[in-house]
């Protein structure tokens, strides 16, 4: 099976410093395999056939404290996660001068539809989408001041969450497929 490792909160303003070389060593030492790192942020890209998601989760937490003295949290979503969620992110949805568009990965106990219901939506100038596993944000950067994901930063949900832009959950999912 393919998977991402996510991880939260490296290499994020000077602190949990980790070198991708390193953390691909550590992740290969662990039993992972067909092991690539995409940007800085900790995305990890591999494959593993004996364990379940969260088995893989434990397990590598484990290793990058061990290595890195670090307790990062890991979330784990496979290729089949990222195929369902491309069919629903609208393909209009970008990050660049204009539009800022984010996927917040959830943590399992926050992953629920309803969960949405937690947000501070600011319906002028957000759109929003729950999808299994993770919210989808949009909006126009005129507006960012203005939107409700300025309200999230430091809330417990918030803390439950790892977040990439559209572009990077793009490329992560494009280095899923060329593993097959």
């Amino acid at each position: 099976m393919i998977y991402v490792a996510l991880l939260r909160g490296i290499n994020v303003g000077g602190k949990n410093k980790i070198d991708m070389k390193l953390l691909k060593e550590t992740f290969i030492l662990a039993g992972m395999e067909s092991v690539i790192t995409y940007i800085n942020s900790g995305n990890v890209i591999f494959t593993d056939m004996k364990h379940t998601k969260s088995e893989i989760a434990e397990f590598l937490e484990e290793a990058i404290f061990r290595d890195f003295q670090l307790n990062i949290k890991v979330l784990i979503r496979s290729q089949n996660d990222f195929e369902h969620m491309m069919k629903i992110l609208p393909e209009s949805w970008k990050n660049d001068k204009t539009m800022r568009s984010d996927v917040l990965f959830l943590w399992e106990e926050f992953d629920r539809e309803t969960v949405i219901n937690e947000f501070k939506i600011n319906k002028e100038v957000d759109t929003v989408i729950y999808v299994a596993g993770a919210i989808l944000w949009t909006l126009d950067k005129a507006n960012i001041t203005k939107s409700g994901l300025n309200k999230l930063v430091g809330t417990d949900l918030y803390k439950k969450m790892t977040v990439r832009n559209v572009n990077t959950t793009r490329k992560i999912y494009e280095i899923m497929k060329g593993i097959e």
